[in-house]
């Protein structure tokens, strides 16, 4: 680990999690801000549960709820839309860590709502179990990932959310629910994708599966190939998914597929040297779009394919060192790559100072409320900036383009999708909001972002 490096952790662990949650729940205002520093606030009040019971102890003593005003619950602070960002209380579930096993024969575990992707991925393993699937970012809590319908890639896989069994959370009156399709079944069903405004989530079951393998293979296609074989090559793969690299003409596909091989790690592409790269090509190149395309589209043509065999959570999740902001829809699978086509053109006619690349990958529908995927097979695109540049008049051109294709936010990245357009989008959204009306009346859980969505 960097020098640098280690001091932030330090300097991080004692804000968010390393101090005493006494400390926590002081009055002196602590500065918040997200991953990538464009969400901020100053919450007048802090607190860490280290357990359930001291979470429902300290809710219940603040019942007249004049003394923590809206309460807003956080875990590794990886969203880019203003979900969770208060003056007034917030609570980190930090110490909420760990995996339980329900059922070795199901392939079930208990994973606590503070335990990131991470970790979850090395405990399920020694209890012979392993996530169905996994998004790319390992610091993401688990809670944070499914209240948000954070996703992986393949076409015949869904969201982290649909494979949630059963859920535990906190009321902000300090009354805990187990919920599950039997038992609170409509809560269930709302608190799945529930951006925390329907209980603080502090367990979550999860159907899991064996322990398996994966093979990837990543190579690299001409941008015209690459678009031409994505679909066929989404449905012949455990995972796909590919990244558009603009300025270069070029793909790179990545699938993924289980196999029975040893664990065989071969030199790969680093991921976050590779983003630097295309930066300083950006910088240096970026008076002539053709240059940069001959200087990067012809060093691309020259890379071999990559191949690496490892655990499954070990292939899923890396580690993201560069930042970036970031804006994801989720289209229906027949439009999707169109709307990428659009979103390609538009940036290397206007933005030349993009250069990450745009990631595509594919999703299977689900029953959750509030998820983009929703009753609908998906494509996803996602476009990112890098996280002291500005992203504003970038998102602001692709969104329409996105949004004219039908798509759906994704719920922790940038968007403008406003009350009336996620009730035309969302069909259970009326059901949404009444279930959580009724399990927060007071709409304590709710911060001015969600109030405009929810009761605007």
């Amino acid at each position: 680990m960097h020098r640098r490096d280690l001091l932030r952790g330090l300097i991080a662990a004692c804000v968010t999690s390393a101090l005493p949650s006494t400390i926590l729940a002081a009055n002196s205002a602590l500065p918040w801000r997200n991953w990538s520093g464009n969400q901020h606030c100053t919450p007048t009040h802090r607190f860490g549960p280290k357990s359930v019971e001291e979470l429902v102890a300290w809710l219940k003593s603040k019942q007249n709820g004049t003394q923590m005003g809206q309460i807003r619950s956080v875990g590794a602070g990886h969203s880019f839309s203003a979900l969770v960002p208060t003056d007034d209380t917030l609570v980190s579930t930090n110490y909420l860590r760990g995996v339980r096993l329900v059922s070795g024969q199901n392939h079930q575990a208990d994973i606590l709502s503070g335990t990131t992707l991470s970790q979850t991925g090395p405990q399920l393993a020694e209890l012979n179990q392993a996530l169905s699937n996994m998004p790319d970012v390992d610091r993401q809590t688990i809670a944070g990932a499914i209240s948000t319908a954070t996703h992986g890639t393949g076409q015949d896989l869904k969201c982290l959310s649909a494979y949630v069994e059963e859920l535990e959370l906190v009321t902000a009156t300090g009354d805990v629910v187990t919920c599950n399709r039997e038992k609170e079944s409509d809560i269930f069903h709302a608190a799945r994708v529930g951006l925390g405004s329907v209980g603080i989530i502090t367990r979550v079951r999860m159907q899991n599966e064996a322990p398996f393998r994966l093979k990837r293979l990543a190579r690299w296609h001409s941008y015209e190939e690459g678009m031409a074989m994505a679909h066929d090559e989404s449905k012949v793969h455990r995972n796909y998914e590919f990244f558009v690299i603009p300025f270069t003409g070029m793909i790179l596909s990545d699938s993924l597929d289980e196999t029975k091989e040893q664990p065989s790690i071969q030199d790969e592409l680093n991921g976050n040297d590779g983003l630097m790269d295309l930066k300083l090509a950006r910088d240096y190149l970026g008076w002539s779009n053709k240059v940069r395309e001959l200087v990067l589209g012809g060093y691309m043509k020259t890379l071999n394919s990559e191949t690496n065999v490892d655990h499954s959570h070990q292939i899923y999740a890396t580690e993201r060192n560069v930042r970036f902001n970031e804006m994801e829809y989720h289209l229906p699978s027949a439009l999707g790559l169109k709307a990428l086509d659009e979103v390609k053109q538009l940036i290397e006619r206007k933005f030349p100072e993009v250069f990450f690349p745009i990631e595509c990958r594919f999703v299977k529908a689900d029953d959750c409320w509030l998820s983009p995927f929703y009753k609908r097979d998906t494509i996803s695109i996602a476009v990112h900036r890098y996280f002291d540049e500005d992203y504003s008049e970038l998102f602001n051109a692709i969104e329409p383009i996105f949004q004219k294709y039908q798509g759906r936010p994704h719920w922790g990245k940038i968007n403008t999708f406003t009350a009336e357009q996620c009730a035309e989008a969302y069909p259970e959204f009326e059901s949404f909001k009444n279930v959580r009306a009724l399990v927060d009346p007071r709409n304590q859980l709710l911060n001015p972002y969600l109030k405009s969505i929810f009761t605007g």
